[in-house]
């Protein structure tokens, strides 16, 4: 497992590990009085949003997405909402002045749809209303009306900053502010279609040369990177379109390593394997004009033991099944895997005719 590389990986054992995780995340409240008063105080409250005076309370987001943040708070199960607080990749957001006395304080955050499905970033410990666009909602536990929708809440305890208290949006990795901006600025370049990987928040020469080529590309001079707009600028390429061939992203806060099978001469040729880092995503090299691929991967320990989620191995792959082994491998031939020594696994098909690309998440239950 530790010789396992990302164009060919290496021999691991197969012992199966628990799975354990924090389930922490990010959230927040505040603490009002009797019942009527208590929804006036949350309204006040909010109302600080808005005035033109120094933010008490900040969402800074250290994680590599651009985000959207709902905040709530609550008191005497009475409870307010206002969204959504866009917060860009090492920046922070000022949302609450003050020093209002809530008792609790929520949040619901959410990545742009741009990156597709991901992993919800908070934990889930109350519901309450959110509207579309701008909103600010008194009582919103319960919601009135069709633009409005409960969602899941996690409660966060803010800390010390600069500005007073402030709220972290994290990932595993744990990046620094100057950190969370480049591996924000690399998960895009990859996702548009340049091979910036892996998604690390160092820089290096792959980054550099992605960066340089999306500059040409769109006739950027070189200090754009710089600017607030940019990370705006790889967003709309991304929607303009995904890029070319496969690309797995982990999503999980372990490692993954993953398996491709890809249509040579009328057969499925599998290899394995590639490591793909918690936070990180991959594109492994295909051959050209790949109309379909297959796709296997499965999360492993430091030590390489497949993590176990519920007593199952946690894994992501589909109905076709074809061999692999524990070690590098290229296989062509996939009749009777156990009574050659090797494991049959279900892999997933992903079809790329006429697509130009897709995007395989690696994902906790």
């Amino acid at each position: 497992m530790n010789e396992r590389l990302r164009e060919a990986p290496a021999d691991r054992s197969r012992v199966r590990a628990a799975s354990a995780r924090d389930a922490g995340d990010m959230l927040f409240v505040c603490r009002m009085r009797p019942p009527y008063a208590v929804a006036m105080t949350a309204l006040l409250a909010f109302a600080a949003f808005i005035s033109p005076a120094r933010a008490d309370l900040e969402v800074c987001n250290r994680t590599s997405f651009i985000v959207e943040a709902a905040i709530g708070i609550e008191d005497q199960g009475v409870a307010a909402t206002r969204g959504w607080f866009r917060v860009d990749p090492g920046a922070c957001r000022a949302v609450m002045r003050g020093d209002p006395s809530f008792e609790r304080l929520f949040a619901h955050v959410r990545a742009l749809p741009v990156y597709g499905a991901v992993k919800p970033m908070h934990g889930s410990e109350v519901q309450l209303c959110v509207g579309d666009g701008e909103f600010l909602i008194a009582g919103a536990r319960d919601c009135k009306g069709d633009k409005q929708r409960l969602v899941p809440f996690g409660e966060m305890q803010p800390r010390a900053s600069e500005a007073g208290r402030a709220i972290f949006l994290a990932e595993p990795a744990d990046y620094g502010r100057e950190q969370a901006r480049l591996a924000a600025i690399q998960r895009l370049l990859t996702l548009a279609g340049y091979k910036a990987e892996p998604i690390d928040g160092v820089a290096g020469p792959k980054t550099d040369a992605a960066l340089a080529q999306f500059l040409h590309d769109r006739d950027l001079p070189d200090d754009a990177p710089a600017a607030p707009a940019f990370l705006d600028l790889l967003a709309n390429a991304v929607r303009e379109g995904s890029g070319d061939g496969l690309l797995w992203c982990n999503e999980t806060a372990y490692t993954v390593m993953a398996a491709l099978g890809v249509e040579e001469e009328g057969a499925v040729v599998t290899r394995g394997w590639w490591r793909v880092e918690a936070g990180a995503c991959l594109r492994p090299e295909l051959p050209q004009k790949t109309a379909k691929a297959y796709s296997f991967a499965e999360a492993v320990d430091g030590g390489g033991a497949v993590i176990e989620h519920k007593s199952k191995p946690l894994s992501w792959g589909g109905a076709m099944r074809l061999c692999v082994r524990n070690s590098r491998f290229e296989i062509r031939e996939h009749q009777d895997c156990a009574g050659r020594g090797l494991t049959a696994q279900g892999f997933a098909a992903i079809d790329l005719a006429g697509r130009g690309g897709a995007t395989v998440r690696f994902q906790e239950p």
